[in-house]
């Protein structure tokens, strides 16, 4: 992986941090100390926080974040040719590999939650989204009363199959979930017409169609359901090691590099089909860049 460079603050900050822990290392820094290799998670499809830009070439603005937070344990560790791992994750496995050891880190489009931090530690949040709806332009599909007893591709282990589901049921509209293993093939359910609609997180739904076959004929669309953070996922019960991480991201926050990066990744041509985003930062997350916070979605 290509370590981007932080700026002297960020490595100041992780610096300061390391020194308040004392000499007694963090259970996941200890371990990565002993494999002398630290591995992190990448999404193959979670534009554009985490995705493929060519074979086994994770890009985007939380890989970005991935890349300082594995630069500060590298100089925290005193380390610089730490081994780095990469793991691509789903978002049904991505929790119990984190849970199980297997992975120290995963940067990608995972929401903070309070169901989950039962199991995993969480950073400071990163950005705010809600669920909402990609559908084909022409479908006559605005919101969600649109799409009563039709059929709806949701991705398989996330947050969203729960929103709505709930409101289907209390909104009595009788959707027809229909499960993708991933977001890709949820798009691909979409595109196929095998569901008239596309539920997720509507940052990732904006990415997903501007890398479509045909962005021009998808449209996101309806009211933001739960807006939820999103924060890098951490082994549970290790302070030493979300100091370090959250040092990290609020250098970032302070120094301006963390807007940087924003613009970059969605407001700039991304890779692969040079086109924006052009999602402006929300008011959620302006207010976490003053005040920073891993508070979770309840």
């Amino acid at each position: 992986m290509k370590l981007s460079a932080l700026t002297t603050a960020v490595l100041a900050v992780a610096a300061a941090l390391a020194a308040c822990t004392g000499a007694h290392a963090a259970d996941t820094l200890a371990k990565i100390a002993a494999a002398n290799k630290m591995t992190v998670a990448y999404r193959e499809s979670s534009v554009p926080f985490s995705y493929l830009d060519g074979p086994e070439k994770p890009v985007g603005f939380s890989v970005e974040l991935t890349n300082a937070i594995v630069a500060a344990v590298k100089q925290k560790l005193g380390k610089p040719n730490l081994e780095v791992g990469l793991m691509a994750v789903t978002s049904q496995n991505r929790i119990p590999l984190i849970t199980n050891g297997t992975l120290d880190l995963e940067c990608g489009s995972t929401t903070n939650n309070s169901a989950r931090a039962k199991d995993v530690a969480f950073a400071i949040n990163h950005f705010y989204t809600g669920t909402r709806l990609l559908v084909k332009k022409g479908a006559g599909i605005k919101d969600y009363p649109d799409l009563k007893g039709k059929k709806v591709a949701i991705t398989t282990g996330t947050t969203n199959v729960q929103v709505v589901r709930k409101y289907s049921t209390d909104k009595n509209l009788d959707i027809d979930i229909v499960m993708g293993k991933d977001h890709s093939d949820s798009l691909l359910l979409l595109e196929s017409d095998r569901a008239t609609a596309f539920a997720m997180d509507d940052i990732l739904l904006y990415g997903l169609k501007s890398n479509s076959k045909t962005p021009a004929d998808l449209e996101v669309v309806g009211e933001a359901l739960q807006v939820e953070p999103y924060a890098c996922m951490l082994p549970k019960d290790d302070p030493q090691y979300k100091a370090l991480v959250d040092g990290v991201i609020t250098g970032l926050m302070k120094s301006g590099q963390f807007d940087k990066l924003y613009d970059k990744w969605f407001m700039q041509p991304i890779a692969p089909k040079n086109l924006p985003i052009g999602l402006p930062m929300s008011k959620e997350l302006k207010d976490n860049i003053m005040t920073p916070s891993d508070k979770p979605a309840t």
